[in-house]
């Protein structure tokens, strides 16, 4: 009899303490208890002073709702279509590079999370077991995205295997030209060792080194649709749009690589401002609400990456943890949209926003006051 691969195994169905869970909060506490501290640290920790985390944070406590009444909203439904698939939520599951220091199989639970919901997976190149494995599980919620880890000719081979393995688009990350200084990783270098936690993998010396050709090489070598992450200028944009990018994939890496960049939400505007109409647009960038993927859908983006709480979520139950944060999410934005008077996403725009002053101090997890 033939052995079972990884991607073969499947837990058994039994209770989980995840599934009594009510909130993020009590999701995210769960994750805190279980979760080795290193790992806990890496998942909640940025660049340097960490003011891009929270500048993520306090940009979106920064927006105030306007909301309407008397819409008739009892069939309010948060589902949308993102790359010609239906989704229960405008959300991805943002990519995630060290996996296996939070769950032993790394990418697998998250698969099988996205397969069971139906959400959308965007698989790093770098993370473990190798992406075909994780396609696999994902099914059609597969979407690889790609470090510029090689040279052009192995970043199109790369690129080509994920066709064959049934992406549904392609993700190149732009960002990460080097490593951002982690200082909570620096400072516990004595545990670090032999663990990933910002050492440097084989390929990243290349990273530098990539140029917008490298985009146009992508669009000729792959007939899938084109992502590029990373982008938060509008200069940035309209070189996008230039080159043929379908998706635009607004980000500061959660706020852990460059110190003191803009807020994540603060972005979308510029970068919309010129490239509307001609390419869709993604965000991540420390979302962690439902209240907050609405406000990034009304400033018009497509989806939403949830990086730091599907982390969390990993962390806290593994499959189930990320099944039950997505369910989470799915509840706050039923519930918010019919508050806000809105019955699809695709109703939800800047009228339902207005500035505002945040009322509370920004911070890592502030969007969890009760934690």
């Amino acid at each position: 009899m033939a052995k079972k691969t990884t991607a073969e195994k499947r837990p058994a169905a039994t209770h989980d303490a995840t599934d009594d869970l009510l909130t993020t909060t009590e999701l995210v506490a769960l994750a805190k208890k279980r979760l080795p501290e290193a790992a806990w640290e890496f998942i909640v920790g940025g660049a340097e002073t960490e003011t891009t985390i929270i500048r993520n944070r306090h940009a979106l406590d920064s927006i105030a709702f306007r909301p309407r009444v008397l819409r008739n909203v009892d069939a309010a439904t948060p589902a949308t279509t993102f790359l010609g698939m239906k989704h229960r939520l405008p959300v991805l599951l943002a990519p995630l590079a060290s996996l296996t220091d939070v769950d032993p199989e790394g990418a697998l639970p998250v698969a099988r999370a996205a397969a069971e919901f139906g959400c959308l997976l965007l698989v790093s190149n770098v993370t473990q077991p190798p992406f075909e494995e994780v396609a696999r599980v994902a099914r059609e919620r597969f979407v690889l995205q790609l470090y510029t880890d090689g040279d052009e000719k192995w970043i199109v081979d790369t690129a080509k295997r994920a066709a064959q393995a049934g992406a549904k688009a392609l993700c190149l990350t732009v960002d990460v030209p080097t490593f951002g200084r982690r200082e909570r990783h620096i400072h516990r270098r004595a545990n670090m060792a032999g663990r990933g936690f910002g050492s440097l993998r084989s390929g990243e010396a290349h990273r530098g080194r990539a140029d917008w050709k490298l985009v146009e090489k992508l669009k000729k070598a792959v007939k899938l649709p084109l992502m590029v992450k990373g982008i938060q200028t509008a200069e940035d944009a309209e070189l996008c749009v230039k080159h043929g990018v379908d998706i635009i994939y607004v980000s500061n890496h959660g706020g852990r690589q460059l110190d003191h960049g803009r807020g994540a939400i603060e972005l979308l505007p510029e970068v919309i401002s010129v490239a509307r109409g001609k390419a869709e647009f993604i965000i991540d960038g420390g979302f962690m609400r439902g209240t907050d993927i609405l406000k990034a859908v009304a400033r018009g983006a497509a989806m939403v990456g949830i990086g730091k709480l599907q982390a969390l979520a990993l962390g806290a139950g593994g499959r189930s943890g990320v099944v039950r944060m997505l369910e989470i999410l799915e509840t706050e934005l039923t519930v918010n949209m019919k508050l806000l008077g809105t019955s699809t996403i695709a109703d939800l725009d800047g009228t339902y926003l207005q500035p505002a002053t945040p009322v509370t101090v920004p911070g890592t997890l502030s969007a969890l006051p009760l934690l």
